[in-house]
């Protein structure tokens, strides 16, 4: 079964390691991408995010954030339940 929440990262993002966590503690399972090491995910990352070339993006269901906000990645963990 394909995840539904996706987090596209670098291993040097602080923002994107507080994401991860974040995610860990709501007990979400996530699929993670190292766009730096990925072009391919890189490619799908800016596609998704209007091209968006920072991270973390966050795409949880058809909702795509760019930056670590927790308000709005709980409002889109919501529409999950």
């Amino acid at each position: 079964m394909e995840k539904k929440v996706r987090i596209y990262t670098t291993p040097t993002c602080h923002y994107c390691q507080q994401a991860k966590e974040f995610l860990k503690e709501k007990g979400v399972e996530f699929e993670s991408f190292d766009v730096a090491a990925d072009k391919e995910a890189f490619q799908e990352m800016k596609r998704i995010s209007g091209g968006a070339r920072s991270v973390p993006v966050i795409a949880i269901a058809d909702k795509v954030i760019v930056g670590f906000e927790r308000e709005d990645i709980e409002k889109a963990l919501k529409s999950l339940e």
